[in-house]
């Protein structure tokens, strides 16, 4: 039995909580099982004092989205000088959110699809500021709200004439929108853990039933495939892992992340997000990879503890 008390905190109040709370409840079994002495807190803005009078040796930080992912629960430990897991509170605010990302991994000369920002000002006539997108962009087109996760709020435009009821609707997420080249080639995943040095999981090729890997396929067991190892030359393989590590860095991730690849029609390597909280529930990608290289789950949550009290 290891002497480190671990705090898993999970639920919150994003559009991702429901998520959240199986990640959480998985994380906390798997930790239990490492040999963790483990409790719960599903966070709300009327319970954060309860991190304190829990005084846990290390917060697991299983919470997705706004208010969890976004750099405000990380700050609140870093005040409370608690140990947590995951990115710290910069790149954690940057990777969130998905203009910044953009911005940081073209100026780091890591390739990623061409973009727009379209602003709150294309409220009073989406049609026209869509249009502009696509006359920039082309068809099909991705159309993003800035902040969310798990695929909500993302839409694929594939017709000049729904493009405006298309980015009225995001925005209810928000006043920024992320419009984004479509890349027709196959959807990839590389899941990376470390500090300083850094080790990549498999690449995991991703297919869903539905029209893109949404909420409802990411979630829904049998709408999507995780296919390991991913379908894809050894030469696509290493600049997909060196493309992830780089972009890892540049966004100064720390524990684990994951970040999501896209191939165009010439199966050319481009960055799209990363996911500094990733997804820890039974139909999650970092533990399928995990699985395939040999790492049971307590095995993983173990590591990634471990990585949280090194840094």
């Amino acid at each position: 039995m290891r002497t480190e008390k671990i705090l898993v905190v999970l639920g919150g109040t994003s559009t991702e909580r429901e998520v959240s709370l199986r990640s959480g409840a998985a994380v906390a079994e798997a930790l239990q099982k490492a040999g963790f002495q483990v409790e719960t807190l599903d966070l709300q803005p009327d319970n954060l004092h309860k991190i304190a009078e829990i005084r846990p040796d290390l917060v697991f930080l299983a919470l997705h989205g706004k208010g969890g992912e976004d750099g405000s629960v990380q700050g609140v430990l870093e005040w409370m000088q608690i140990p947590y897991t995951g990115s710290g509170i910069l790149a954690s605010a940057v990777c969130i959110h998905k203009i910044l990302t953009k911005k940081l991994l073209r100026d780091s000369g890591i390739p990623t699809p061409r973009f727009l920002e379209i602003g709150k000002e294309a409220k009073a006539d989406p049609q026209k500021a869509a249009e502009k997108a696509i006359e920039a962009l082309g068809l099909p087109l991705v159309l993003k709200a800035c902040c969310q996760g798990s695929s909500i709020g993302t839409v694929i435009v594939r017709k000049k004439e729904d493009a405006g009821s298309a980015l009225s609707s995001l925005f209810g997420y928000g006043d920024a929108i992320l419009a984004e080249e479509f890349l027709s080639g196959k959807e990839l995943t590389v899941p990376v853990l470390g500090n300083d040095v850094l080790e990549t999981l498999p690449v995991i090729e991703i297919t869903a039933e539905n029209e893109f890997y949404d909420y409802d396929s990411k979630y829904t067991p049998g709408k999507s495939r995780h296919i390991i190892p991913a379908r894809i030359s050894q030469s696509v393989r290493k600049e997909a892992e060196r493309l992830a590590k780089e972009a890892y860095r540049a966004c100064g991730c720390r524990g684990f992340a994951r970040v999501d690849i896209m191939l165009d029609a010439a199966e050319k390597p481009f960055v799209i997000e990363i996911n500094t909280i990733p997804g820890m529930t039974a139909q999650s990608l970092f533990p399928d990879a995990a699985r395939a290289c040999g790492i049971p789950f307590p095995e993983l949550v173990a590591k990634i503890v471990n990585f949280a009290l090194e840094k």
